[in-house]
């Protein structure tokens, strides 16, 4: 089980570069483009973002991200 978690993982890395590198190309020069980052330290989330609503979509994901693992963790997966 864990083999196909960590070939998920590197997976959804690569497929992200890849989304990334398409808007990148396909967005004008004159667009309005909001950035976020978010990570753990830890068990505890952070982000960084150039707007607001920015922050809110990185933060939800970061909590969506925890409670999954908290849910496969008490499943016995990790």
């Amino acid at each position: 089980m864990a083999e196909y978690l960590i070939t998920l993982g590197i997976a959804a890395v690569f497929l992200g570069l890849i989304l990334i590198m398409i808007g990148a190309m396909a967005s004008s020069k004159e667009s309005n483009v909001h950035v976020g980052v978010g990570g753990f330290i830890g068990p505890i989330p952070f982000g960084f973002a150039n707007s607001r609503e920015m922050l809110y979509v990185v933060m939800a994901i970061a909590v969506i991200f925890v409670v999954a693992f908290l849910v496969l963790n008490l499943r016995g997966f990790f």
